[in-house]
């Protein structure tokens, strides 16, 4: 009877190992769609397994290439050069666009800029532009923040807004939305930029070109800066990380992008 008992603990242990472990990695703009995503999947699967965490979109894709992931989440489409690295390793990485966003300007709701056009922004963010006055504000000193160099975020502005030229010395560099969102919110000369899932009544969103971001204008592509998110798998996605990409895309996972202040696909 003992070993009978010992045999069933065994097998129950082994049953416990076997859940699919799925790890998510990357975006922090992606992240809130990630996290309630995994969550929803997981109380419908209970086999499931889904670990998700932040970093950046250059985290997450690094992680891929390198195997330490099995879905990497992204702001922005992945470089030659990293599809090359992944080459080299044998690896080949397959996009899924499980989403829409808008690159969204914040400024303290005390400003009263609320239009910026592309050419104003790129001039703030790469010349010495020291106060909102000249832009039809107040007579505040303006105070740049912007995403760092892993972000996905910065490389779809960087690439839209300010054709790949250099942020200025002084902007404040943030790893991820949710800090920009936090110090903009606290900050009455600051402007930043986060994806339209993180704007808030807590900070002003500004419409660029006379155009602002909102979920019926990304969705049209009418927004100037408008940009798909991606979940990266390695290869055709297979059983539980299948599964999961397909929840994602399905009504149930795009309802949920949605509910998140991103646009859904459908």
């Amino acid at each position: 009877m003992k070993k009978l008992i010992i045999a069933f603990m065994a097998l129950g242990m082994a049953g416990t190992a076997s859940a699919a472990k799925v790890v998510l990695e990357g975006s922090t703009t992606v992240l809130p769609i990630a996290q309630k995503a995994a969550e929803v999947f997981m109380k419908n699967n209970p086999d499931a397994d889904l670990s998700v965490r932040g970093g950046g979109s250059g985290v997450g894709i690094a992680s891929i290439i390198d195997g330490t992931c099995d879905i990497a989440d992204s702001s922005r489409a992945i470089k030659p050069d990293e599809l090359a690295k992944a080459a080299k390793r044998g690896r080949d990485l397959k996009a899924h666009v499980i989403a829409m966003d808008g690159i969204t300007h914040i400024v303290h709701p005390s400003n009263t800029v609320t239009n910026l056009t592309r050419a104003q922004i790129k001039e703030i963010y790469t010349s010495h532009a020291v106060n909102w006055k000249k832009y039809g504000g107040p007579d505040l000193k303006i105070v740049v923040i912007s995403r760092d160099s892993a972000s996905g975020t910065f490389e779809a502005f960087s690439e839209m807004v300010l054709d790949k030229k250099k942020v200025r010395p002084d902007a404040i560099m943030q790893a991820s939305n949710q800090a920009i969102a936090s110090i903009v919110s606290r900050t009455p000369g600051a402007i930043g930029y986060v994806g339209l899932g993180y704007v808030s009544t807590s900070v002003k969103a500004v419409s660029v070109d006379g155009i602002e971001s909102t979920k019926d204008t990304v969705l049209k592509n009418k927004y100037p800066i408008t940009r798909p998110l991606f979940m990266y798998t390695n290869g055709k996605p297979e059983g539980m990380i299948k599964k999961f990409i397909d929840f994602v895309k399905s009504p149930e996972g795009q309802k949920i992008v949605n509910e998140e202040g991103f646009v859904g696909l459908k």
